[in-house]
């Protein structure tokens, strides 16, 4: 099954979806259709592999998957990890720039 699909199976049933979490399964399965921004504050170089604050929003179909680590979190932190879903691109796109910048 399509993430879009069962997202929207998921709304059918009247679920909030805006903040819920894939299942593993569709995670690994299907990738993006298409990555609409990617931001990332990484001051310690492209060597690094720790943490790094990130906000990124994705399309799968018709919705858009936001997500990403707050820029308050500070750098190297695992805290702070948002996400949303939606079928709005605008919104998708004002929330991650909230996030980071």
């Amino acid at each position: 099954m399509k993430i879009s699909d069962w997202l929207d199976k998921k709304v059918a049933e009247q679920a909030d979806v805006s903040h819920i979490e894939l299942p593993i399964e569709l995670s690994y399965d299907e990738g993006p259709d298409e990555t609409v921004f990617f931001k990332e504050i990484k001051p310690c170089g492209i060597l690094c592999d720790e943490n790094h604050p990130f906000a990124t929003v994705e399309r799968y179909g018709h919705w858009y998957y936001s997500r990403g680590q707050d820029k308050q979190a500070g750098i190297h932190s695992p805290n702070m990890k948002w996400s949303l879903f939606t079928k709005d691109k605008k919104l998708a796109l004002k929330t991650a720039k909230e996030h980071i910048e």
